[in-house]
């Protein structure tokens, strides 16, 4: 009898250690029976306030869309996001902060280049993923591919595409190029410079110039690159000092030059702080016009939006995020309701794994972790944003402030 009850009663032990342990192991991957719970650092104040806040409302609307419908596999999508103002130092506290004490089961919605440059070596240490982040920086995609998932191109298809259009539409051949001194600024740099060499047909970097991360003092590097007496000025920077340095541009009395930016500018932001300029701005895109409703998911990302009461938010960073959750979304589901770290990850690493997200197409496979290499190009007149094809669109804007 007492070898009966001993055996069954380790039957029970077991049965009730292992339950626990599952438990356990959920709770420390953010994971329950009713949710999933994802991490974010990012600006959500100071000069880059603008990116961080619009991303994560993306995310947001994205998660409420699929939350009012029972979530994935019956599990709620939550997102807990700390402020970072993009500064490394900062973001590092929160990501350990969100890995070790809030027990995240991902990590999504980084800004910017500093700042993951710094967090990822820790990402990559917790065993978990680096999702979306708003920076289309090289070593997110030459290192840490078993750790960081990209959705937008890269910083140098983006700027590759500017020079592309600035010689073929305008026969430009001197550059300059205004950046912020740091990890996103040298990243543009580098960019610009291996476009220039493929480029050739005498085109030529002729000056530069650089500010450092959170602040305005841009008149320096200003007075640097005009000594260059550029054709075009490519910025790689954030909106609050990229509007500065173009209005004291304007106030130094540049002509004749054409402003670019890359999409981590911010080109909403942008364009309110430009409204009264009469440059001719432009700012590339790694997700299509935000106001195209012809396309299901513009239409499907205005609802969602509608439903968090953003609707003042739809942009292009906004909508950057409602894709980003949506690939979260689909990856959830494909993982299946067994979820852990591991299978979540091996969606990503198929030989080849596509999503299709009502029509925005991202593909990724074990030596890609890059999902789109779109590129598009807006200019900024009056405060807003317009889509264009060319630049050839600086011929007519020239007459017009001529008349």
């Amino acid at each position: 009898m007492t070898r009966r009850y001993l055996f069954f009663w380790g039957i029970f032990c077991s049965f009730v250690l292992s339950n626990f342990a599952a438990r356990t192991v959920k709770a420390m991957d953010g994971v329950t029976d009713t949710q999933v719970l994802f991490g974010q650092s990012a600006a959500l104040t100071g000069p880059a306030k603008g990116l961080g806040l619009n991303l994560q409302k993306g995310i947001l609307a994205a998660f409420a869309e699929i939350n009012s419908k029972k979530g994935v596999h019956g599990r709620r999508l939550k997102l807990k996001s700390l402020d970072d103002h993009y500064e490394p130092e900062v973001a590092i506290k929160n990501i350990y902060r969100l890995i070790n004490k809030t027990k995240v089961f991902s990590l999504i919605g980084g800004v910017g280049t500093p700042t993951s440059k710094a967090v990822v070596p820790i990402v990559a240490k917790s065993k978990k993923l680096y999702i979306g982040p708003l920076t289309g920086a090289f070593f997110l995609r030459s290192s840490y591919r078993d750790t960081v998932v990209n959705v937008r191109a890269s910083y140098f298809q983006e700027i590759r595409a500017m020079v592309f259009r600035l010689q073929k539409d305008l026969k430009i051949k001197r550059i300059a190029i205004f950046y912020q001194n740091d990890s996103y600024g040298i990243d543009g740099l580098n960019s610009l410079e291996k476009a220039v060499k493929e480029a050739g047909k005498g085109l030529r970097i002729v000056s530069r110039g650089s500010y450092l991360r959170n602040t305005m003092s841009v008149k320096t590097a200003l007075l640097d690159i005009r000594k260059g007496h550029p054709e075009a000025i490519i910025t790689i920077g954030t909106y609050s000092p990229v509007a500065h340095f173009i209005k004291w541009a304007e106030k130094l009395k540049i002509k004749s030059t054409v402003f670019l930016s890359v999409s981590f500018v911010g080109v909403n932001a942008l364009a309110k702080k430009l409204k009264h300029s009469k440059s001719f701005v432009v700012v590339t895109q790694v997700v299509p016009f935000p106001h195209d409703r012809t396309k299901p998911f513009i239409r499907h990302y205005h609802r969602a939006m509608k439903k968090i009461k953003s609707l003042n938010a739809i942009g292009f960073v906004s909508l950057e995020g409602y894709i980003v959750g949506r690939l979260v979304i689909e990856s959830l589901k494909r993982a299946g309701r067994n979820l852990t770290a591991k299978n979540f990850t091996k969606v990503f690493k198929e030989q080849k794994s596509i999503f299709n997200i009502d029509g925005f197409r991202l593909s990724y496979t074990k030596k890609n972790n890059q999902g789109s290499n779109r590129v598009f190009f807006t200019r900024l007149n009056k405060g807003k944003v317009f889509s264009i094809k060319t630049l050839k669109a600086r011929a007519v804007f020239k007459n017009k402030k001529n008349n």
